[in-house]
């Protein structure tokens, strides 16, 4: 009798050890997830700073601009406004596997993390698809006949430049990505560290 109860006593002890390690197993392997894909997403969102200060570097090289394939019907000015931008698209495509590693990890952050966290993810979008647009615009513009002296004209070229082009420290894209980067990382580093459970 005596037996049956320290044997009953141990297998309940057991259990109950077993059941405390493997919670403590979980919750340490869940944390480890949550800090790999912490460290991943910031180290993408540098990535992807990094990609985008390539993409508008003022500078051009040789060679850019030209594997884009003339439209048919394509005027000489159209050409020409069209490759001017090109490069653009050109820069992107060379980094856009990192845009895509980014945006395949925002649907696992934000399950893991909450939708409120996503709205780093949402900016950086949000400045790709400007830059694109500027560059289109800009062929645009340069396609048409225009009077350089129009006001109108000469600052929407301008604009679209500020936006395809990082001129100088005040740079407003600029100045936007590093909002991201530091709303990221306000985000990411507390799970890193392990502040967070």
């Amino acid at each position: 009798m005596i037996l049956e109860i320290i044997n009953t006593l141990a297998i309940v002890i057991a259990s109950i050890v077993a059941i405390c390690g493997i919670s403590a197993w979980r919750r340490e392997f869940q944390g480890k997830r949550k800090i790999e894909l912490a460290e991943d997403v910031l180290s993408l969102f540098y990535e992807a700073k990094d990609a985008i200060r390539a993409i508008r570097n003022p500078l051009g090289f040789q060679g850019e601009g030209t594997t884009r394939k003339p439209e048919e019907n394509e005027t000489p000015m159209q050409k020409e406004a069209r490759d001017r931008v090109y490069f653009i698209y050109e820069r992107f495509e060379k980094r856009q596997e990192i845009f895509n590693k980014l945006h395949s990890k925002r649907y696992q952050f934000k399950a893991r993390f909450g939708p409120e966290k996503d709205k780093p993810f949402e900016d950086l979008k949000d400045i790709i698809i400007e830059i694109r647009v500027a560059a289109g615009s800009l062929a645009r513009i340069w396609s048409q006949p225009y009077k350089n002296e129009d006001p109108a004209i000469k600052n929407k070229i301008r604009e679209n430049q500020l936006v395809i082009q990082r001129i100088g420290e005040e740079d407003p894209i600029t100045k936007r990505i590093e909002k991201i980067i530091s709303d990221i990382d306000a985000i990411c580093r507390p799970i890193i560290l392990g502040s967070l459970n």
